[in-house]
């Protein structure tokens, strides 16, 4: 007789609100606020995804670019420690 074979259960991915935090503020992502730009940002200094994050499109790559400069000016930190 063959074997079964086993079925996976599918894994559950976290999303993130759908609605854009800089859409509903009405406002646009600036390298000089660290304390917004940190909130998207993990301990080790990563960005963090659009998925996670619930950005639009629009407002993400603005962000990245923001926390790029802002790295760049030291700011921000590259790494965590």
């Amino acid at each position: 007789m063959p074997k079964s074979k086993k079925t996976h259960k599918p894994r559950r991915i976290k999303t993130a609100p759908k609605k854009c935090y800089f859409c509903e503020e009405k406002r646009t992502p600036s390298f000089k606020e660290v304390s917004y730009l940190q909130r998207f940002i993990t301990e080790r200094g990563k960005i963090i995804s659009r998925s996670r994050t619930g950005l639009c499109s629009k407002h993400q790559n603005g962000l990245a670019r923001n926390i790029k400069y802002a790295r760049h000016l030291a700011l921000l930190p590259f790494v965590a420690n």
